[in-house]
């Protein structure tokens, strides 16, 4: 009787929700051309509908990894729709479905590389938006570059942005920002969930930050699963970024090729190449930024070559006294160093875009 009583309070009370939830709902910005679903409202909610007559089960798993389920409900039409639960965070989201046990991608909305696969996106509106939206400014160029690498043996993929003034000034050199993915994603992901061109082209037609220019490569030399970074070889991608990457970079841009105008950032596994590489050698660059990617302490740094600046970021959801406590060591210590907690997120691409401009403000100063 308990049991019953308790399933009936929780359906009422999803129940209720569900009627609560504001009906403005909108095509998500992230869909396919001409495609309704999925869509978002102004809470923060997420509807999908999925056309599969024959299937006897439909989920659509939510987040890096697919963590969160919202199971759909099939209609006499052999159309599947659902509603999520509760609002989610503000910014952009990786999923997919899973149709009886196999998984699939939204047809209806665009596709983005993570988890190691290509997920659907979905992205929801978030209140400081404007920050990263396509706006009527100059614009800057994102450049796809092919370079060779001997210590792998392999040619491989950068992606470089360079300021909207670039070109219309053939003499002036630029400081260089080397911005690192996460696990599972690869060099797309700073520029298309990140929004990286977008952003610093907003801050530097308002003045809020200096040209730089930023490169983005393939974080991975040998792969390995998830949960299994213990395997991963540090020392390779080291080599690849700084002795092949690096060079490279300064040989075919106008760069100004020293630790003062050089930085390097990343965010959660990119945190940690970037963590890696800087302890290793800190004479490369001279700026180091972890976003959701760990902290330095003053330990860490005894008897190597100071920074110039250490920016360490996180969500509010996830690691906030960790970064605060490490930065306030670190300037005990003497260091120049600043962190930032992004407001209402936790491991998620809106954190990381805020990190960014965050980061971007105080860089080459």
């Amino acid at each position: 009787m308990r049991q019953t009583f308790t399933a009936t309070l929780a359906a009422l009370c999803i129940a209720s929700a569900a009627q609560a939830q504001k009906e403005d709902f909108r095509p998500s910005e992230l869909n396919q051309p001409g495609q309704e679903y999925p869509m978002v409202n102004s809470e923060g909610y997420a509807r999908f509908r999925v056309v599969a007559p024959d299937a006897q089960s439909v989920v659509v798993s939510l987040g890096l990894g697919g963590r969160g389920g919202t199971t759909l409900t099939k209609g006499e039409d052999g159309v599947w729709t659902g509603t999520t639960e509760g609002p989610m965070d503000e910014g952009f989201h990786y999923y997919h479905l899973t149709v009886d046990g196999g998984v699939f991608n939204d047809p209806g909305a665009q596709n983005f590389y993570g988890s190691v696969r290509w997920e659907s996106g979905i992205e929801i509106p978030a209140h400081d938006r404007e920050f990263y939206a396509l706006k009527n400014v100059p614009h800057g160029n994102v450049q796809q570059i092919l370079f060779h690498s001997p210590s792998t043996g392999t040619e491989r993929v950068a992606y470089v942005y360079t300021p909207a003034e670039y070109d219309k000034n053939p003499k002036k050199k630029y400081p260089v920002l080397y911005l690192q993915h996460g696990w599972g994603e690869d060099e797309t992901a700073w520029s298309r969930q990140g929004h990286a061109n977008l952003i610093m082209d907003n801050m530097i037609a308002s003045g809020e930050c200096v040209p730089f220019i930023i490169v983005m490569t393939y974080g991975m030399t040998n792969e390995v699963r998830w949960g299994h970074m213990h395997e991963f070889d540090w020392t390779a991608f080291q080599r690849v970024l700084m002795d092949e990457l690096v060079p490279y970079v300064d040989s075919h841009f106008r760069t100004l090729a020293d630790r003062k105008h050089r930085a390097m950032a990343g965010l959660s596994m990119g945190g940690m190449e970037t963590r890696m590489a800087t302890l290793a050698r800190p004479q490369v660059f001279g700026s180091w930024g972890l976003f959701s990617g760990g902290t330095y302490a003053p330990a860490d740094l005894e008897g190597k070559e100071k920074p110039l600046f250490i920016f360490t970021s996180c969500g509010e959801k996830e690691n906030p006294d960790g970064v605060k406590k490490s930065i306030e060591n670190l300037k005990a210590a003497g260091y120049n160093a600043e962190g930032y907690v992004s407001e209402g997120t936790a491991h998620e691409f809106l954190t990381w875009r805020r990190s960014l401009r965050e980061m971007a403000k105080k860089l080459f100063r």
